[in-house]
């Protein structure tokens, strides 16, 4: 990708830093790895949705043969190969394609893999079903497929005003989506407890991935340390929204990039030392473009 010409400041960067721990996560690796392994054996190959929520990685496996396909084109494809990224399908899914001699790549996160089990578990035990309440994205692709273990009928809350909905005189069961904040998470709990009958069963689980969530401490500490922070991350990215703003409350200096096309020269005045992060969605090699783009700013920075 060209990185894109900018007239030149007189400014000099101290400092560029590609933060270390930013990047794809472990699933999102492993969907990749496991994509282009069967690029490279020559074979057609779809991904039922974005393989993952950056268009610039999206670009590259397309350029190598990947197809991305919609749920509804899924139903009219027979004997192929789909991929199933990391965020997870519904049981419906995997229906779909042993009806129609679809052979499945599941690439879905083993941390999302065993919240799915879980949550089907506590759906299919006998006895008094309690209600099932996600905490999560309404619409999103790992929550669709939570809702999916349930038979559509779990309750999805964005925030406190969703819990309207939920029935606070019936047994509760809270799971998260995966890469959501455990502040939020507590909130939603606390706020639960707070409002069911005193004699109301209420067990929550604690879902939420160690290896996203631990980003955010790092990540704040990232941002206080440099006088500005390039987030780049695809506009779908639910956790690029909620790291990059954790990057703004402590940093006001941050500033959200899609692609290098975005970068802003002015953003950089003034600035000894810069700090490019990312969300686990955010392949290395495009904050690497966004260093160099910076260089070509700065040209004595080297």
């Amino acid at each position: 990708m060209a990185a894109p010409t900018f007239q030149r400041k007189n400014t000099a960067l101290i400092s560029i830093e590609i933060d270390s721990e930013s990047g794809f996560c472990f699933g999102v690796v492993t969907a990749i790895r496991k994509a282009e392994a069967e690029l490279e054996r020559g074979k057609t190959l779809y991904c039922l949705g974005d393989i993952v929520h950056n268009s610039a990685e999206v670009k590259r496996l397309e350029a190598k043969g990947l197809t991305t396909i919609t749920h509804e084109q899924l139903t009219e494809l027979h004997d192929t190969k789909v991929l199933l990224r990391a965020h997870g399908e519904p049981p419906h899914t995997y229906r779909i394609a042993a009806k129609n001699g679809i052979e499945i790549i599941d690439a879905t996160c083993p941390v999302v893999l065993k919240l799915q089990q879980r949550i089907k578990t506590n759906f299919n035990t006998p006895g008094k079903r309690p209600q099932i309440v996600i905490y999560g994205k309404l619409g999103h692709a790992e929550v669709n497929g939570l809702v999916g273990q349930t038979e559509g009928t779990a309750i999805v809350v964005e925030d406190i005003a969703g819990l309207d909905r939920v029935d606070f005189n019936r047994a509760i069961a809270l799971y998260s989506q995966t890469t959501k904040s455990l502040e939020g998470f507590q909130q939603i709990i606390d706020e639960i407890n707070r409002r069911k009958s005193p004699d109301v069963k209420f067990e929550y689980f604690d879902t939420i991935c160690r290896q996203v969530a631990n980003r955010v401490e790092h990540i704040k500490e990232f941002a206080r340390s440099k006088d500005v922070v390039i987030f780049v991350a695809g506009a779908k990215s639910s956790n690029g929204k909620i790291l990059f703003n954790h990057c703004l409350d402590v940093n006001p200096r941050s500033h959200l990039l899609g692609e290098v096309a975005d970068l802003k020269a002015e953003w950089l005045s003034g600035a000894s030392s810069l700090g490019i992060c990312g969300a686990t969605s955010t392949p290395r090699w495009l904050m690497e473009e966004v260093a160099e783009a910076v260089r070509l700013i700065i040209p004595d920075n080297g």
